[in-house]
């Protein structure tokens, strides 16, 4: 007889003293990439996001945005790669935003645009700045910052500690960038008197012009001096505020002008532009930070890691180092507390994970054990952890870091790689108790029963992987964020499979042995189970009647359909990015441009005293003036630019989500009406920003409004606005079309300056210094960490009006001091707002979230939506919306919806491009395997079956049906799809062995219900310690109740769909019609008698019969037993 190739492998494995050294060496290289894996909070994402900066001072909005950000923008977008090009256009400068696709290489990408930039470089105006690009990654996101603060020191104190700490810092090994936020930096600050600089004949510009000169030092050349050669160097920088004050800056009456003679020097730090205080929250009680109830100052480090190294590593010694500075470098009335630990996180999420897995891994066994015994339950207890390790190290290979993504891809693979040796173990052990293999040498009865199934099994499992694999080239960002997901599941499946063919027969042959084949005295034709006799009673009827099978069938057909009407009745809420449940989130503060920075300290504190009030509120953070740490959301929306005196930011941290009932959304949510309110009475608009769970958004709904000119756009935006005001559910309205800061512009009179030989420019410096101040160099001291600028600026009282600045003199070339007055006169500039653009088109954007009633977007989006398309509108005609892309012409006044929409429609259309690969991809195999075109669509039937499941369990379970759900789905699929096959394939075996069509149909059903089972029932176990996890839970779902009722529904479709197609034609009329019996027993239901068949043991060969089939020859018949072999 010909031995298969499988048949070989088996049978050298089996015995092989190779096969246990494989087995340690599987378990080793898991351990090895289990050690050595970068483990992070987030999987890497390669977003190439590059900022450009021009500028080009006193230009108008408008100017800027025809002279710089169109030009610009046209450039970048020629770059090969290019998604999206982004601008805003204000006053005096342009950034403008280059957004590469996904995956795009980081490197590369930057090279590109350096590159157009420098050579298109006519396009920038005269009088703007070189193009200064900044690009930005998510290996920039601090995965560390740690907050000083103390009782007794200042900001400015605290400062120059954490400065001198982040030099010790920067020197660990993997440490990227740091930065410091908040406090003073020292500064040599000289004040002076408007007054007695006019006295002396001076203006800020000529002290700024002397203090530069003095500030000097450069080499000379050299000399040669008795045969040595010498550096000649000259002048000398200053080193102290006294070499600053008896600086000579000018001469009068042949006396000298100390610049202490027209100004106050001072050695103290700079002027307050961003403050950080640190609060504890109503949760740090009983705590060592709970003794102050005050706000305190504060600064915050933040650390960065390298590229795709360990966070976990990283955080633990940045905290070692600092731990071992206190006390020495640091104070030790400098009190500091860790407010935000990536590496703390991801340590903790992957035990976690790692917890779940092994008791995903345990239930697995356990179930085994239940069904088929403990020596069966051991032998799959041994093909589990290996095909893990090894999927383990693939990753570690592949480059993938150990985070959240790739733990729940190992726990979803567990469900499905589980089913190869689950399935050869359970024919394995049938086989055992088979009466005719009495006496039979059981490595011989293990080869035969793993043979039996390989076939079927290459099959299935090349379909579990086809169904898989395609989800890995899903386009956008969530798509990248889950791809690791389908690679890590497809990689354990075929690992699964080449493992099956070694470990698990070895294993059998040691832990079955002979106690599994049965002796004389037991083998028994015992009595089938109900379950089965039920099966068979429901069955026989149904192919036996058409009118009743036709009726099943519809039957399940309307439960697709009202499973379906859930999601348009709206039972079931979409939302592809679900919320999860961190430990911190932001209050974004916004007052009206132009709000001092006292004003805004005033609004972050009143609604700080209320969030200390909060009982899970553990410490927070105000920023003032500036903005938190930037997380993954804060990259994307670009809160690192905010900056001035009308914005802050309270970083809110909460207890440990362990140590509090209340999911993190829930509390902001309880919150957002009391921060709301406060806000309201101080005229700011507030965002209480989540973390997001999943790649974030510019904001949950976001439409973009295009029109012909800015104003229109405005206008229909404001409207827009109010909509969403005035919709229950929206929160945390914003647009972009707010007014920019309130602008006095002096206006020079030209002729007049001229007269007096000044220039314009003389004027706007003399202004400039007088009132922003400016530096006019700096000290050179070698042992301060951070420079020291020398700031020159015009006393208090000399600028806080606009007739004290009319009051500043300006010296001409002739020594006359002329007033400002004289030279300038003052206009009102208008506010207008900044002009935003998106790929080359003018856009106003209008933003808001949800949270409250209806907490979908889609849905919320659609209802919106449809009040849009009642509008009218000027042309009398219905406002255009477009879903998908950006208006083609901008000629009238149209909108375009995007944020969580358009991240949701990428994902899904790419799903959807996915799984219609998934279903030709299984067709075409199963095509080529059965070679009939018919059966590939009975196989593929009962996929939709898992919706009837899946759409009522997130029903019933008040879950959103997510992004995860639509990858659980797709997972279930290949489940699915790999049991149709077993079914099919078997009842193809005994149809070629001779037995009657329908009850090789019912014995399918019956024999091979017991695997499919087990199946589910693993993905069951595998999936349900997910269950709670904010961000897969959708999954999990989808996989628990999609699949149990998937195979309850496939065990009965699956077998009546292949009846339909292989009876077309067949001759039937041997088959005695089954006969309606009445029981003797009156109130009995009448139930459908069998025809008069004596079935068979399952575990035994059936007689022959007439073959009726599909009449497919295939060489798979020669790895199975004939029957020939069987008893009679």
């Amino acid at each position: 007889m010909k031995i298969s190739i499988g048949e070989r492998i088996v049978r050298t494995f089996i015995d092989s003293k190779l096969t246990p050294l494989i087995l340690v060496g599987t378990l080793l290289l898991g351990l090895f990439a289990l050690v050595n894996t970068p483990r992070e909070e987030e999987p890497q994402l390669h977003i190439p996001m590059m900022d450009v900066l021009v500028e080009m001072p006193g230009s108008s909005t408008q100017e800027i945005e025809q002279r710089v950000s169109i030009p610009l923008e046209k450039r970048c977008a020629e770059i090969a790669g290019v998604k999206d090009v982004t601008s805003v256009s204000l006053p005096g400068r342009s950034l403008v935003t280059v957004i590469f696709h996904v995956d795009e290489d980081e490197e590369k990408s930057l090279t590109k645009l350096y590159s157009k930039l420098a050579t298109h470089s006519e396009w920038l105006p005269v009088g703007a700045s070189a193009p200064l690009v900044k690009p930005h990654s998510v290996d920039d996101i601090a995965m560390l910052t740690v907050t000083f603060w103390s009782h007794r020191y200042d900001h400015a104190t605290l400062r120059r500690v954490v400065a001198q700490l982040d030099e010790q810092v920067r020197n660990i090994p993997d440490v990227s960038t740091t930065m410091i936020i908040g406090g003073q930096r020292r500064q040599i600050k000289v004040t002076a008197d408007p007054v007695k600089l006019a006295a002396f004949h001076l203006d800020p510009l000529r002290l700024m012009a002397a203090v530069q000169g003095a500030n000097h030092d450069m080499p000379a050349g050299t000399v040669v001096r008795d045969n040595t050669e010498y550096l000649i160097k000259i002048g000398g920088f200053l080193q102290n505020a006294d070499e600053v004050r008896q600086l000579v800056v000018s001469v009068a009456d042949d006396k000298p002008v100390y610049l202490s003679d027209v100004a106050v020097v001072t050695d103290e730090p700079e002027e307050a532009k961003e403050l950080v205080f640190f609060t504890p929250g109503a949760a740090a009680d009983g705590s060592a930070m709970s003794s102050s109830t005050d706000a305190l100052p504060a600064v915050t480090l933040a650390v960065a890691k390298r590229k795709g190294t360990n966070a976990v590593v990283v955080a633990e010694r940045v905290l070692e180092k600092i731990t071992a500075l206190q006390g020495s470098l640091i104070p030790a009335e400098v009190r500091w507390t860790v407010t935000r630990n990536y590496g703390e996180t991801a340590q903790e999420k992957s035990n976690e994970l790692l917890e779940h897995l092994l008791i995903a891994i345990v239930g697995v066994t356990l179930l085994v054990a239940a069904f088929l015994g403990r020596r069966a339950a051991l032998v799959v207890f041994i093909a589990v952890p290996a095909t893990l390790a090894v999927t383990l190290f693939l990753s570690y290979c592949f480059g993938f870091t150990l985070n959240r993504v790739t733990l729940f891809g190992l726990i979803l693979s567990i469900g499905i790689l589980v089913d190869d040796p689950i399935v050869d173990v359970e024919n394995i052990v049938r086989h055992f108790r088979m009466s005719r293999n009495r006496g039979r040498p059981t490595r011989d009865i293990i080869v035969e029963a793993v043979n039996e199934v390989r076939s079927p099994l290459l099959l299935a499992t090349l379909a579990v992987i086809f169904a898989l694999l395609p989800l890995a080239f899903v386009p956008g960002l969530l798509g990248a964020y889950t791809r690791v997901i389908p690679i890590e599941a497809s990689l354990a499946m075929g690992v699964s499979m080449i493992l099956a063919f070694v470990l698990t027969p070895w294993a059998a042959a040691r832990f079955l042995q002979e106690t599994e084949v049965p002796t004389a005295d037991h083998v028994t034709h015992d009595a089938e189970g109900g379950g089965t006799r039920l099966y068979r009673r429901v069955m026989t009827p149904l192919i036996y009647q058409r009118g009743k099978r036709w009726l099943f069938l519809g039957s399940v057909g309307l439960l697709f359909v009202g499973a379906v009407g859930l999601l348009v009745l709206q039972l079931v809420s979409v939302k592809i990015l679900p919320f999860d449940n961190k430990s911190e989130f932001q209050i974004v503060i916004d007052m009206p441009e132009g709000t001092p920075l006292a004003k805004t300290a005033q609004v972050a504190s009143a609604i700080g005293t209320y969030v200390k009030t909060v009982p899970e509120v553990l410490t927070y953070e105000t920023y003032v003036g500036t903005t938190s740490p930037v997380n993954f959301t804060g990259l994307v929306r670009h809160y690192f630019l905010r900056k001035g005196g009308h914005v802050a930011d309270i970083h809110v941290n909460l207890l440990h989500k362990g140590a509090r009932n209340t999911q993190s959304h829930d509390i902001v949510k309880r919150m957002r009406p009391a921060v709301q309110a406060i806000a309201r009475q101080f005229a700011a608009r507030v965002t209480l920003a989540e973390m997001s769970p999943g790649p974030p958004v510019l904001q949950t709904l976001v439409t973009e409004v295009y029109g012909p000119d800015y104003e229109s756009q405005l206008t229909l935006a404001e409207r827009v606005r109010q909509l969403f005001e005035g919709t229950a559910g929206v929160v945390d309205v914003d647009w972009s079309g707010k007014s920019s800061q309130p602008t006095y512009r002096f206006v020079v009179d030209k002729t007049k300056a001229a007269l007096h030989g000044v220039s314009t420019a003389h004027v706007a410096e003399v202004l400039q210094i007088a009132l922003g101040g400016r530096a006019a160099g700096a000290l050179h001291l070698p042992k301060e960490t951070e420079e020291v600028p020398l700031f020159i600026q015009v006393a208090q009282p000399g600028r806080s009006h606009l007739t004290d600045l009319q009051e500043l003199k300006v010296i001409s070339p002739s020594g006359h001091a002329v007033p400002l007055a004289e030279l300038t006169s003052i206009e009102l500039d208008p506010q207008s707002p900044a002009i935003h653009r998106k790929n080359l088109k003018p856009v106003v954007y209008v933003m808001g979230d949800t949270a409250g009633g209806q907490e979908s977007p889609i849905f919320t989006l659609l209802a919106l939506d449809q009040t849009l398309g009642q509008w009218s509108m000027p042309d009398d005609g219905i406002l255009p919306r477009f879903f998908t892309q950006q208006p083609f012409l901008t000629d009238r006044l149209s909108l375009k919806w995007d944020g969580e929409w358009q991240t949701s429609y990428e994902f899904i259309g790419g799903v959807g491009f996915a799984f219609l690969a998934v279903l030709v991809l299984i067709y075409m195999l199963v095509a080529a395997w059965f070679q009939s075109l018919v059966l590939p669509f009975v196989i593929l039937a009962p996929v939709p079956l898992s919706l009837i499941g899946i759409l009522p369990a997130h029903a019933l379970a008040g879950a959103f049906f997510t992004g995860a759900s639509v990858i659980g789905f797709i997972a279930g699929a290949g489940i699915v799809v790999r049991n149709s096959i077993i079914l099919v394939d078997f009842m193809e075996l005994r149809c070629k062995e001779g037995v009657a069509l329908a009850e090789a149909v019912i014995e399918a059903g019956v024999i091979r219900f017991r695997p499919m089972l087990l199946t589910a029932l693993a993905v069951v176990s595998g999936a349900a310690v997910i269950l709670f996890d904010p961000l897969f839970q959708g999954m999990a779902i989808s996989l628990l109740a999609g699949e149990v009722v998937a195979t309850l529904l496939s065990r009965m479709t699956v077998p009546v769909l292949y009846y339909l197609v292989s009876a077309r034609g067949a001759d039937t009329s041997r088959v005695e019609t089954p006969a309606i019996a009445q029981p003797a027993d009156l109130g009995t239901p009448r139930v459908i008698v069998p025809p008069r068949i004596i079935w068979p043991d399952y575990t035994e060969a059936l007689p022959t019969a007439p073959k009726v089939g599909t009449g497919v020859s295939s060489d798979r018949s020669l790895d199975r037993e004939k029957p020939s072999d069987k008893a009679a």
